[in-house]
Parts: C-alpha cells; sequence; structure tokens
C-alpha cells in the first residue's frame, strides 16, 4: 500500500500493536515475523525493520529478536505480548444499552489506498492516510487508565460495520450509527463515487449486509462503511454520561480524532441500523 519501506513497518508494527491496546492492556514485548526474498536488496528488509522499531519502541514495549523466512514475497508482522490488570481487560461483548459510541480514526483507508496505488489523489492526501495508519491506539487507549469503558474493538479489515457488528453481536444489543458524524478521510468520498473499491469492501457487505438495515444515505457512504481499514482506530462504547469526558481526554492524550458517532440500543431485527 506504500513503496517507503520505513513507512510499511511503521504502519504493520502499528496494526500489529492495536489488539493489546483494544483489550485495555499495554505491550510489553514484541517479536519480529518476516518473510522476504533472499535475491532482495537487504537494505529495503533493514528499512522495514526500522520503521517497526521505532513504533514499537514508541509503544513502549521491547523489540526481542524475531523469525525470518525466505518467501517470493516481502511480508513483515509482529508477534505481541502485553499486560492488563485481570479485574479491567476489555472485550467488544461488553456494550450496554444507553451507550455512546466514540471512534477514534477516521475511515477511508482502504479506498483511499486503492487510489493512492494508481496515482489518484494528491500528495497531502496520501500524506494524511499514512499519519493515520502510522498513528498508535496507544493515545487513545490511555484514557481508558481515567474513564472507565465498557467495550472496545479495534477496526481494521472488516470494517466500521463488521466490527460494530462483532460488538453487536457479543454483546447481544443493537447499535445504531449516524452516518454523518462518522469521521471520513479527505478524499475517500471522492474516490468511492468514482467506484475506486477494493475488494474487500465487496466482500464485507456480502458477509455483513444481512444483519444492517441502511437508512438513505448516499451509496459512496455506505461503501465507506464497509471499507476494509488498515491499522484503523478503536470503536468504544462508554456510558452516556462519560461520553464527552472521553472524547475530550483522547484529544488532551493526542489522539488523531475522538467522536461520538452512534449508540447502542436494546436487541432488534438487526443489529446494525445506520441513519
Amino acid at each position: 500500500m506504500v513503496d517507503d519501506p520505513y513507512i510499511f513497518g511503521q504502519i504493520s508494527a502499528s496494526n500489529a500493536l492495536s489488539d493489546v491496546y483494544a483489550m485495555g492492556g499495554n505491550p510489553t514485548l514484541a517479536m519480529n515475523i518476516v518473510c522476504f526474498p533472499s535475491c532482495y536488496d537487504m537494505n529495503v528488509l533493514g528499512e522495514i525493520l526500522r520503521g517497526g522499531f521505532d513504533k514499537v519502541k514508541e509503544s513502549g514495549a521491547m523489540l526481542v529478536g524475531g523469525h525470518t523466512i525466505d518467501d517470493k514475497e516481502p511480508k513483515y508482522g509482529l508477534s505481541v505480548s502485553g499486560f492488563v490488570n485481570p479485574n479491567k481487560v476489555l472485550s467488544n461483548a461488553n456494550a450496554k444499552v444507553g451507550d455512546k459510541l466514540v471512534l477514534t480514526k477516521p475511515i477511508g483507508v482502504g479506498i483511499l489506498n486503492t487510489a493512492m496505488k494508481e496515482d489518484l489523489v494528491s500528495d497531502d492526501i496520501k500524506d494524511k492516510v499514512i499519519e493515520c495508519m502510522v498513528h498508535l491506539n496507544k493515545y487513545a487507549a490511555k484514557s481508558f487508565e481515567t474513564i472507565s469503558v465498557n467495550s472496545v474493538t479495534d477496526i481494521t479489515g472488516f470494517g466500521l460495520l463488521g466490527h460494530a457488528l462483532e460488538m453487536a453481536k457479543a454483546s447481544d444489543v443493537s447499535i445504531k450509527i449516524n452516518s454523518k458524524d462518522v469521521p471520513i478521510l479527505e478524499g475517500a468520498i471522492q474516490m468511492a463515487s468514482m467506484g475506486i473499491i477494493p475488494a474487500g469492501m465487496y466482500k464485507n457487505r456480502e458477509y455483513i449486509s444481512k444483519d444492517v438495515k441502511i437508512n438513505n444515505i448516499k451509496s459512496e457512504i455506505e461503501d465507506i462503511l464497509y471499507d476494509p481499514q488498515t491499522s484503523g482506530g478503536l470503536l468504544v462504547s462508554v456510558s452516556s454520561d462519560l461520553a464527552d469526558s472521553l472524547v475530550k481526554s483522547m484529544k488532551e492524550n493526542g489522539s488523531i480524532e475522538a467522536k461520538i458517532i452512534g449508540s447502542v440500543v436494546s436487541k432488534k431485527e438487526k443489529y446494525i441500523e445506520v441513519l
């Protein structure tokens, strides 16, 4: 999705670290997992590993080695371990009726990555997409130390609607999303309206749509809600009386975004309703 190996390493590491933050934990140890062709330029691999190392360092964890495999296609990721208070483990299965939903990064990454491959967007938009992907969820999750939240999931390949559906099913509730409140990256609506859509969006829609009720929104917005994200933000279910405080705290802690986008309601015919 990017040509710069250093940025590629940063994105991969940020994505791998995210699951620990989504459970209320702090990453402690990380190990590299590398697949790389032995005939390729090792300086490229060095830059990938440097990008990963810098993000692990930013997280406060330690990088303690890893595993390398000779492969035809370059691949990079991390195996991450962390610690969490056993009485404060967060999951996607505890959303409460009456909660507000907070999203901590704008969406549209998958669509814009597809456009970036064809050089269809400006450098400013590319920079914003990259900034979003490399940004650690550490800063949003820091607010969990002072504000009690009920349920959390990170937004990755299944898109906003897919991960919201997982939360709704696991919590036996329904979720309402106000599409006008969902933060969307600049350029994503334009690209979606042009049909610049990743294959993952169609797969997500096919899998998820039977559980989703869509109410009179533009097709390009609907596409973005199904859009698969890389290193996306956190979706947080929090008591309505704490939602504004959580948003304020996240922004003060350096979160790239923090916005109330919907609410949790009692179980209805459909798990997700988009307004």
